[in-house]
């Protein structure tokens, strides 16, 4: 597994000091031969890869998105993340810039708008060899060295199964119903609202939830913002978890061969088991690293990449985000 981790809440030490940006490594296959998209800009007169700084209330993930969208008129999902960068800017400040691979299909390109314009002067597609003689900072470097083993290594083609813990309900000692039925606080129909750019921006197409209340309200937004239904099971219900009725295997094992992006949305002490199983239906050795990804905080999510081309080869990435609300 790739040893990559991404979390929204911002590391201690330089946190009032540093500016957060998001972009994406964009790619496409050209007659069997790879080629990344390069952006020079005009005011800098230098060349870079596309990115931005996060929009207040914004995710990373969407901020990456929107910014590729912004800059090349492309849009696309993100695939597994490849670096962040760090460097000082000439206020002193640090800039911390998350960066995912992101692919770039024929229609989406062929729907971009892009004209050149007071930010980006022209768009070009490269070799990784020809970006790294092009690019104009060492820090792009090192994200397209970081790109680059993806593509060594044959995972560069990957697809998520995002496990989502359900947004802040109701206590139980506030409610005087059945447990499965606790609705969500009013900060937890916030959450769930807020969750869904960065959702969307993984290309999420299929949507999966305990049919506890709490868990079908927390995808809610996502579903209708997506035109998609909801598949409601209480194989993944905590109701089932106490009572030894679960069936996560089931559940996992129908995602992964899927082969198509999805969420997932259970309980807090379902998650273990979910990434478990994420970890036993792709063959890859089990570590601390997927307690960490179970141990979510309301609405936060983690995004496991799977590769598409060959799913058993294992889990190449996890990312956890966590709401701002």
């Amino acid at each position: 597994m790739t040893a990559a981790q991404t979390t929204e809440a911002p590391r201690a030490g330089w946190t009032d000091k540093a500016v957060y940006a998001a972009g994406a490594v964009v790619w496409r296959l050209v007659e069997g031969k790879l080629k990344i998209l390069l952006i020079h800009r005009t005011k800098y007169r230098d060349v870079t890869l596309p990115k931005g700084k996060v929009d207040p209330g914004e995710m990373l993930a969407e901020t990456a998105v929107r910014e590729v969208h912004e800059e090349t008129g492309i849009r696309v999902s993100l695939g597994v993340p490849v670096g962040v960068s760090r460097y000082v800017m000439t206020s002193r400040k640090q800039k911390v810039v998350h960066y995912w691979a992101a692919e770039a299909t024929e229609d989406a390109i062929r729907e971009s708008t892009f004209l050149p314009n007071r930010e980006i002067a022209a768009l070009e597609w490269v070799s990784v060899k020809q970006a790294r003689a092009r690019l104009s900072y060492p820090v792009d470097l090192e994200i397209i060295d970081f790109f680059s083993n993806l593509v060594d290594d044959g995972v560069l083609q990957t697809f998520p199964v995002v496990v989502l813990r359900h947004a802040k309900a109701l206590p139980r000692s506030e409610w005087d119903g059945p447990d499965a039925g606790r609705p969500l606080t009013e900060r937890g129909k916030k959450q769930a609202k807020s969750i869904v750019g960065p959702l969307q921006a993984f290309g999420i197409r299929k949507i999966v939830t305990s049919d506890a209340v709490r868990c079908v309200s927390t995808v809610r937004p996502l579903a209708k913002a997506l035109g998609r239904k909801v598949v409601e099971t209480a194989r993944i219900s905590q109701d089932a978890w106490e009572n030894g009725d679960d069936d996560l295997r089931a559940v996992i094992g129908h995602r992964v061969r899927s082969l198509k992006p999805a969420v997932v949305c259970s309980h807090g002490p379902v998650l273990p088991g979910l990434l478990s199983e994420i970890a036993l239906a792709t063959g890859t050795i089990q570590g601390s690293y997927l307690s960490s990804a179970a141990d979510l905080e309301p609405a936060a999510f983690s995004v496991v990449h799977l590769s598409a081309t060959n799913p058993g080869s294992g889990i190449i990435a996890i990312e956890t985000h966590i709401p701002k609300v």
